[in-house]
């Protein structure tokens, strides 16, 4: 019977990207509109890339199951960015690298003059602009998540913090879109496309319930902990069809905008993803996997940032970068299975014996 949850949850997921691919065209036609640069999309167009997270977050919280979505958000915050980082480059491998339909000047102009020397370079070549508009506003938000969550007195999340962390993103959208702001270009808007966004809404929420539901049904016949289940079954299904997005965009010539995307995403799930969780208050039942969690949520953005910027003359991904950012989420998992998860399940086990003596003596 799991392995029929499996299928449920792989059709759940890809189900609610799809409906997300529908919003994200509308977003790139807006982008163009307002004038937007490249690198500033990726903030604008995370919104479509993690409208499933915000999706199964809401969906978590209704059913009661919040540390499912928990776990996937920040599971997928470690995970995502090495990954897309691998498919990126083995993308660009690839000769005559198309220059995306983009003009000469932009990012798909400069990739395809340069691409025979990056490859001969072994490089990534991903614009400087991505350190200072995405990793550092973002590593700020990893921050203000992690004042809002860690300390005693104020330790889970609340109400209130649903209202700082919505500042927080849209102050990170602000600075994000302000930066290098072009004059716009005309466009002109189908009624197909908005009939598509509406059908893709319709596959989000639909996608987002049964990615929730069959994760539940799961972790309940393997016997681990929601938010276990989270961060190792619903987080790395649930990047699949990104990976296969990164691995087109970046075809098509958009390395830049293929590689920042995902930071884009993460702005949005630490920030509104975590809103419905912070609506119905939840506390936080494995402090140590957590913060462990949560440390390996900055490290990655600050490896991210810091190899773009000191890793080469040209700003971007050498070799041994790529292969370092896999080896820094293997040394997660592992520090997970063989330290945390240990004390965490005696931890959720002697919280369901509370719970169950609880209940005992209520009746």
């Amino acid at each position: 019977m799991t392995i029929v949850w499996v299928a449920v949850l792989l059709a759940a997921v890809w189900t609610a990207h799809w409906g997300a691919e529908r919003l994200s065209s509308p977003l790139k036609k807006l982008r163009s509109q307002w004038g937007f640069s490249v690198v500033a999309g990726g903030s604008f167009l995370g919104l479509a890339s993690a409208a499933p997270e915000i999706g199964i977050n809401t969906t978590s919280a209704i059913r009661g199951v919040g540390d499912i979505g928990l776990g996937a958000l920040l599971g997928s915050n470690v995970i995502a960015i090495p990954i897309m980082i691998v498919v990126g480059y083995l993308v660009t491998r690839k000769k005559g690298l198309s220059s995306g339909g983009q003009k000469t000047g932009n990012d798909g102009g400069r990739q395809s003059r340069d691409h025979a020397e990056h490859r001969s370079e072994q490089l990534l070549r991903v614009e400087r602009g991505a350190v200072s508009v995405q990793a550092i506003p973002y590593l700020g938000i990893v921050a203000l998540f992690a004042v809002l969550t860690l300390p005693k007195p104020w330790r889970g999340l609340q109400p209130l913090d649903g209202w700082i962390l919505l500042v927080a993103y849209l102050a990170y959208l602000a600075q994000a879109l302000l930066r290098g702001r072009q004059a716009g270009e005309k466009v002109e808007w189908q009624r197909k496309e908005r009939w598509m966004a509406a059908a893709g809404l319709g596959a989000l929420a639909i996608g987002a319930y049964f990615t929730v539901f069959s994760t539940e049904r799961i972790v309940g016949a393997l016997g681990i902990s929601n938010i276990v289940g989270g961060l190792f079954i619903t987080a790395p299904v649930a990047a699949l069809p990104e990976i296969f997005a990164t691995w087109y965009v970046a075809r098509s010539g958009q390395v830049t905008s293929a590689i920042t995307s995902v930071i884009g995403d993460h702005a949005v799930t630490m920030t509104l993803a975590f809103i419905p969780l912070t609506i119905i208050g939840m506390p936080i039942s494995n402090l140590q996997l957590f913060w462990v969690t949560l440390a390996f949520v900055a490290l990655m953005p600050a490896l991210y940032g810091a190899f773009i910027h000191l890793g080469a003359d040209r700003h971007g991904f050498k070799l041994w970068q790529v292969i370092a950012l896999p080896a820094v989420a293997a040394a997660y998992v592992a520090l997970v299975v063989f330290w945390v998860q240990p004390f965490g399940q005696q931890a959720s086990g002697d919280s369901g014996q509370q719970n169950s003596a609880t209940s005992q003596d209520g009746q």
